[in-house]
């Protein structure tokens, strides 16, 4: 669109909001400051809506702002003064609109980057023109024209959106949208971020005209967009975390960007945030909106998998389907992924925000820990800088922490924007699964469920939504009459649901194993490393074929990356093409583990499968003397010697690991030690198996147990447990360089 034209729509815009164009940009001015700034520059618009009027309010879209606004400047190199954010009422569809112009049109020049990203409400609505037509659009601060009249709607269409991001004289444009468009009639757990859709709502004039203006231009970039569902019926979550709420898909998208390396960034972020969107509950699939360039894969991933055919599902598999359509690794454009990060930036948990006045105490931004561990990250945790000087963490509320200097004598300064990276993680021993209480529980039936779960003694409740927690329990939709274990996005704990009319109590009763499993998988969970260990560790899940093994997963610690050129070779062989990793019923899996590093380690494999059943990988002993009767079985420490490869289970007729029925999610945790699992090892031969059950992954009988082995394995290899005073008693105490742990995750279907 050229700028005479955009002058007079945005001269429009102000002469209904009764202020002239100087004026504007003298409001302007206290929003943010235009710096002139050497070629390329990078340009963020940041919106943020929590408080609509007479709409139920959001809690995590300002949250989402500071977490993208601390990303883009300590992690990507962005100036505080390109970043325009427009928060509650100032992110009004005019506002939206001029700022989009005056900060991001006004000022973008031919290879620039531009970010753009909206949190909050999104809706459907249909056009006086096409009545037949529902389009997506954003719901902005001012829902409606005017108060008394809430069926005129000021939104934002989706296809003004793309054609004004294309309108931008810069082919480097990425936008984020966490919301979602399609709003259920009913929404059990997280709350979702998509607005019903008002009946007989219509779309303001002036709007339809801006849009039917961007229409007759002539706009040939093509702008990346990620949303936070790939499925029109799937809604955009947001979660209670630790001391604060955020959208699920912006924390997830830029915790990972915090940790990973640039040629690791893009490529595969879908798939890793497939996986931290299940464990912060949620179902939702993130998914490439738009790209005339990419549009095969625009349709694969709005399909809902489950609905696919076989065939169309080897397709979405199929690394070779997307680069023979030119879209690219995992369908994005190959530049994109030099677009965020410059080179040779390295992974982090944080960043020093503010350096107090003695010079040796700091406020820290930790954004990068995952999310499960965040929660749990406790004072005497330790992280480095670059410069080498290390922090021992005093306090933490939320994302933020106050930590000091280990060492009074060193004279390096502080600074503002240090990255901080994790060296000890310490953790409580007395951590609880927390079930929250469904608000559509009766008061005696939450009263019953509190009073049930309190009898177990690792279990405490909460009312949803008050704090955070791991699962829901509530009534069953269809059948009021049951109650049930959900995952905080409202999907049913596979055997977990009680008898029709079935009391509380006794319901309740029946998860006693189900707790436990869950407990385990949790504490298990608090291992994730895969962003800070410092041991040079390689997995890759694979399907087995007669051909040649198909690559479902690539998971690699990112701290030791030592060279720009074993980056590319690494992308280069981590194709990985569905969204999430799809294995079939009866695929034979095995993983690939290459230890990189100098030292033998040791490993271990536990998980949940596809029945939330809790397994292990059991590497058994054979007998010296195969023909003596009553042999008990025996575990053996698996050893990987450094530069060596190991394939577990072995690919042989005697140990396959095949994947069984039903469909659902499949997780599990591959942590190698240099230290031997010996405690880890002797809990799990403390259960008795039968000789049916001795296969390479198979049940895991007492998954409390064996967690909690594993955790104090980890603390005994740490060297440093006995220089922190007071802490080891209480908490377990975990050296980065001393272990790995790698999380993957897979659909059956």
């Amino acid at each position: 669109m050229k700028r005479r034209t955009f002058l007079q729509k945005i001269g429009s815009i102000l002469a209904v909001l009764g202020v002239t164009e100087t004026e504007w940009l003298s409001l302007g001015n206290r929003y943010y400051q235009a710096l002139a700034q050497p070629s390329p520059r990078k340009l963020a618009l940041l919106i943020g809506i929590n408080q609509y009027p007479k709409i139920p309010a959001l809690s995590g879209c300002l949250t989402d702002v500071e977490l993208q606004r601390e990303l883009l400047i300590h992690r990507f190199g962005f100036q505080g003064s390109d970043i325009l954010t427009l928060t509650e009422e100032q992110a009004s569809r005019e506002f939206i609109e001029a700022a989009f112009w005056d900060h991001l049109g006004k000022q973008a020049k031919p290879g620039d980057l531009v970010i753009f990203h909206f949190s909050g409400y999104g809706s459907r609505v249909k056009l006086e023109t096409s009545p037949d037509t529902i389009q997506n659009a954003l719901v902005p601060a001012n829902v409606s024209c005017e108060p008394q009249n809430d069926k005129i709607v000021k939104y934002i269409l989706e296809e003004t959106l793309l054609l004004l991001l294309r309108s931008l004289p810069t082919d480097r444009v990425t936008a984020v949208l966490d919301t979602s468009y399609y709003a259920p009639s009913t929404v059990l757990g997280l709350k979702s971020r998509a607005l019903q859709e008002s009946v007989g709502a219509k779309l303001a004039a002036e709007e339809l005209d801006f849009l039917k203006q961007l229409k007759t231009q002539n706009l040939p970039s093509t702008p990346v967009v990620l949303a936070a569902t790939s499925n029109p019926k799937q809604s955009a979550r947001e979660g209670l975390f630790s001391g604060f709420s955020a959208g699920l898909f912006t924390y997830a998208l830029t915790q990972y960007l915090w940790e990973f390396t640039p040629a690791t960034t893009i490529q595969v972020a879908f798939s890793h945030l497939e996986n931290s969107l299940y464990k912060l509950g949620s179902k939702q699939q993130a998914a490439l909106l738009s790209s005339e360039k990419n549009q095969h894969v625009t349709s694969l991933l709005s399909a809902d998998v489950e609905s696919l055919s076989p065939k169309k599902r080897e397709a979405l598999n199929s690394s070779s389907t997307l680069q023979e359509k030119g879209a690219g690794v995992l369908g994005f454009p190959d530049d994109l992924k030099n677009q965020l990060l410059p080179d040779g930036i390295i992974g982090a948990q944080g960043a020093v925000s503010a350096v107090e006045e003695d010079g040796k105490t700091v406020h820290l931004w930790l954004a990068g820990l995952p999310s499960q561990v965040l929660l749990y990250y406790g004072v005497n945790s330790r992280l480095t800088l670059a410069t080498g000087e290390e922090l021992i963490l005093r306090s933490r509320t939320g994302l933020t922490a106050k930590a000091q200097i280990s060492k009074i004598d060193n004279t390096t300064p502080l600074q503002v924007g240090q990255l901080v990276q994790e060296a000890v993680r310490v953790l409580p021993r007395n951590i609880n699964l927390t079930i929250a209480l469904d608000t559509g529980l009766e008061r005696i039936e939450r009263v019953d469920a509190t009073s049930a779960f309190a009898a177990f003694s690792r279990v405490s409740t909460v009312v949803a939504g008050e704090k955070p927690a791991d699962y829901l329990f509530a009534k069953l939709r269809e059948i009021s009459s049951r109650y049930g274990l959900f995952s905080l996005g409202g999907e049913l704990i596979p055997n977990t649901t009680g008898e029709v009319g079935e009391a509380v109590k006794l319901t309740v009763q029946r998860l006693a194993p189900k707790l436990s499993t869950l407990l385990a998988a949790k504490l298990w969970r608090l291992t994730e490393n895969q962003g800070s260990s410092c041991l040079a560790l390689k997995a890759t899940l694979e399907i087995i074929s007669d051909i040649s093994p198909r690559v479902v997963m690539q998971c690699e610690t990112v701290r030791t990356f030592k060279t720009e050129t074993s980056i590319k070779k690494s992308v280069q062989t981590r194709l990985i093409a569905s969204l999430p990793p799809i294995v079939p019923i009866g695929s034979r899996m095995q993983y690939r583990v290459e230890n990189q590093s100098d030292r033998p380690v040791y490993l271990i494999l536990l998980g949940l499968n596809n029945n939330h059943t809790a397994i292990a990988f059991y590497p058994w002993e054979t007998p010296q003397e195969p023909n003596t009767a009553d042999t008990e079985p025996l575990l053996k420490q698996v050893v990987i010697a450094p530069s060596e490869t190991l394939t577990l289970p072995q690919s042989n007729t005697t140990s396959e690991w095949v994947i069984p029925g039903p469909a659902f999610f499949y997780e599990q945790q591959l942590i190698v030690s240099t230290a031997p699992f010996s405690e880890t090892l002797a809990a799990l031969n403390t259960a008795k198996y039968s000789t049916a059950e001795q296969g390479p992954i198979a049940p895991l009988l007492n998954p409390l147990e064996v967690a909690q082995a594993l955790l104090q394995d980890l603390h005994n290899a740490s060297a440093l447990k006995t220089e922190i005073n007071g802490t080891a008693a209480d908490s377990y105490i975990l050296d980065v360089n001393n272990w790995a742990s790698l999380s993957f995750g897979f659909q059956v279907v």
